[in-house]
């Protein structure tokens, strides 16, 4: 069984920036692949960024160029860095754990972190 615990979110004015983390309890972490997704009051779950078992690194449209997602397998923690943050980036941060590779759906993930707020003002 695979715990994830995030910390990080707070509240920021637009343009700040914010660090999330996420430590995971997997012995073998570098075997997963490690999504980021958000969801906003009254929206569905949408993801933000993956890092695959090979680094290999996806990020929605909406962050390209904003957000950095990266893990670190000797701490058994990933990362998002969350630059020149907008209002609409606003919600509650999971971060998630698939084997293989990365996905953009939240179905396809098996664990899941309880959540942190990001509020932008």
């Amino acid at each position: 069984h695979v715990q994830l615990v995030e910390s990080g979110g707070g509240s920021v004015q637009a343009g700040g920036s914010l660090r999330l983390s996420c430590v995971g309890s997997v012995k073998y972490y570098n075997a997963y692949a490690m999504g980021w997704f958000r969801q906003a009051a009254g929206k569905e779950r949408e993801g933000v960024a993956c890092v695959d078992s090979n680094y290999k690194t996806l990020y929605a449209d909406s962050v390209k160029g904003r957000f950095t997602a990266f893990k670190d397998n000797a701490k058994n923690t990933l990362y998002l860095q969350m630059d020149n943050l907008k209002p609409e980036d606003a919600g509650t941060y999971y971060c998630a754990a698939k084997r293989g590779w990365c996905s953009w759906s939240s179905g396809d993930f098996n664990y899941w972190g309880q959540g942190t707020q990001v509020t932008v003002s």
